[in-house]
Parts: C-alpha cells; structure tokens; sequence
C-alpha cells in the first residue's frame, strides 16, 4: 500500500532586522557602517539600501537619521577632520620648543590615520568633485582651521629663523604630503613587507624636521 508524503513549503525568512535602540547610537553604528560600504563600493556605489542592510534597518528607518548618503558622508568627514582639529589645538597650545609641537602634530595625524582607516581614506583619499561646493563648505572650513592650527606653529619656526629651506607655506606642506603618503601606502598596500609603523613613522619625522629646521 503506498504512502502518501505531504510537504508543508515553508515561507522564506525575513533579513533580520534590529530592533529600535538609542537614537545617538543607531546613528552611530549607520556612520561606521556607511564608512565599510564607501570604501568598499565607492560614493556611487554606495546606497542608502546597502548601508542599512549593513545595519540591520529599513531603510526608512535610516531617513528618520539622515536625509540622504551626502549628509552620511559629510557628517563622517566633519567628524574625522573635528578630531584632527582638537587634536591640533589642544598640541599648539602647549609650552614647548614649536619643532616638539611641529612633530607631535604630525605624528598625532599620522596615528589618527591609522586610528581611523575607512574616515582617513574617505577624507583625505576620496575623489574630488563628489559633492558640490556648497554642501563641502563647512567641511572645508574645519579643515581649514585644521591646517590653519598647523601651519602657525610652522610659522614661528619661521619666524625665529630656523628653517633651512624653503618658506613656511612650502615646509608646511611638504611635511603634511609626506606623512600623508607614509599612512596612505600603509593603508592601501598593506601586502607590502614593511617596516614597524612606529619605527617608519619616527624615521620620517626625523628626516623631515632634521632636514628643514636648523638647530
């Protein structure tokens, strides 16, 4: 006598979704989470659905934080360029020879880029043009005020007759673009057989300041 097998088809199941927590704290984990997704797809292939996916949200729940993944992505950058910018103005304020601010400085923005991958490449590596003037403005002037901090202390080497080479603005940036490609290449080629990040980060600044600032 046969046997008649009957199957109950299950419905698939839903992506899990978080359930509502602290609002400073979902928007924190939506900023970390944007942060992986820019990186890795890029400004346009980022989306609002594949950053709340990353989450664990709706995507309308997302816009109950931000408007839209420019003020996600401004909001990452003015984060990042903020520290850099405490960072700078709590070490120029210090009673100290400049050369010692000069260097701290330097090696505090070299270790934030380390500190902070996926912000650092996101605000120092990204590609120009992807928003427009008017919504970069208030980004562009913390990061003015940044340098601003840093290129003062340069100035009273200057002043004081110490640099060796160059004018302030030239050994301002050719320090800056220095440090910049050290922790750039660390982080995009990190295959490479390098040197300890400290002991690289310490020869550079030996070299840097050795060569422009005279006794």
């Amino acid at each position: 006598m046969s046997r008649v097998v009957t199957t109950t088809l299950k419905k698939p199941q839903r992506s899990a979704r978080k359930p509502k927590g602290d609002g400073h704290l979902r928007r924190g984990e939506i900023l970390q989470a944007a942060e992986r997704i820019f990186i890795a797809e890029g400004y346009h292939g980022a989306t609002i659905r594949k950053i709340a996916d990353e989450v664990g949200v709706s995507s309308t729940a997302l816009y109950m934080h931000f408007r839209d993944k420019d003020e996600i992505l401004l909001e990452i950058c003015d984060g990042a360029i903020e520290q850099l910018l405490n960072i700078n103005l709590e070490i120029s304020a210090r009673p100290i020879d400049a050369v010692a601010r000069v260097r701290l400085m330097l090696d505090a923005y070299m270790a934030f880029a380390m500190d902070n991958p996926n912000a650092y490449q996101l605000v120092f590596c990204g590609p120009a043009g992807v928003l427009s003037e008017a919504k970069q403005a208030a980004t562009q002037a913390l990061g003015d005020r940044c340098y601003e901090k840093f290129v003062g202390v340069v100035r009273e080497i200057g002043a004081s007759g110490r640099l060796r080479t160059g004018t302030v603005d030239s050994a301002a940036q050719s320090m800056w673009a220095a440090c910049h490609g050290l922790v750039s290449l660390l982080l995009t080629k990190s295959g490479f057989n390098w040197a300890p990040a400290d002991e690289l980060r310490a020869v550079l600044l030996d070299g840097l300041l050795y060569g422009l600032v005279t006794d």
